[in-house]
């Protein structure tokens, strides 16, 4: 029957070498060196050698795991992916996520939850990007979507106006309609479907003020750009590029009556 021969230290604190007739065998934890009473000298069977290896390799896919998990929340999916990459073997990885399971520190439930409301939190992403992000992480589809379906779509407009945040400081520069259309896009590239993007584009807070303020940069700048036309021509394109720009033709006129600003001082700089 196989003897150990020899037990040696290892750098790493508490793991020891266990050397059997005269060859390395494995290595084991101190804890599992004391349980199992490992001394030199010591016969083992194959099948205890088996089941000593078995354990350790069990025992080091745990910590591993435990590890990843301390630093955030985790999928089973991420941590079966991390055990992988650390050339932990599948019985040893998947005995440590069930134990795991078994623990709850690992929840795929859960995790899509936290998942979210971290999001509706300080994240920017709607739901479609949310429901994206999280089969990326290996998260069945129906826990995904039992997790979305709790949430309100009112409570969605907080990440919603995040992602429109750095428009609103553009009120006074653009029309409230090129701010709301391009709210719209950066809103839908995020995951907020339709009726989502609507309730977060109520909620911008823009004042009339604001878009006279648009109206009086913008058709100056058009003013100036086209001085060089004659009157008919130069008031044809300032209307164009006004009109594109998100203005109404009401607000057009009032500029080009010269109800905003006096034209005759554009001019004059």
């Amino acid at each position: 029957m196989p003897i150990i021969t020899k037990i040696s230290t290892q750098k790493r604190k508490g793991r020891y070498n266990i050397f059997i007739d005269n060859e390395y065998a494995f290595s084991v934890s101190e804890r599992t060196l004391a349980e199992r009473r490992l001394l030199k000298g010591t016969e083992l069977s194959n099948e205890d050698i088996e089941e000593i290896k078995k354990a350790e390799a069990d025992s080091h896919a745990i910590q591993l795991a435990m590890s990843y998990l301390s630093y955030q929340p985790r999928s089973v999916y991420e941590v079966l992916e991390y055990l992988n990459k650390h050339e932990i073997s599948q019985d040893a990885s998947q005995a440590a996520v069930q134990n795991l399971i078994e623990l709850n520190y690992l929840n795929d439930n859960n995790f899509a939850r936290l998942f979210i409301k971290n999001n509706l939190r300080v994240g920017k992403d709607g739901p479609r990007t949310v429901d994206r992000k999280l089969k990326q992480k290996g998260l069945a589809a129906d826990i995904i979507q039992e997790a979305l379906y709790e949430i309100e779509d009112e409570e969605w407009v907080d990440a919603g106006l995040r992602v429109v945040h750095s428009l609103i400081h553009q009120a006074g520069k653009l029309s409230y309609k090129e701010i709301k259309q391009k709210a719209w896009t950066k809103l839908r590239a995020h995951g907020f479907d339709q009726e989502l993007s609507e309730l977060v584009l109520e909620k911008l807070d823009l004042e009339k003020d604001e878009q006279i303020e648009a109206l009086k940069k913008q058709g100056s700048k058009a003013w100036r750009r086209y001085r060089k036309d004659e009157d008919f021509k130069r008031k044809q394109k300032v209307k164009r590029y006004l009109f594109q720009h998100g203005f109404s033709s009401g607000e057009i006129d009032s500029f080009l009556n010269g109800e905003i600003v006096d034209l005759e001082e554009i001019d004059e700089y």
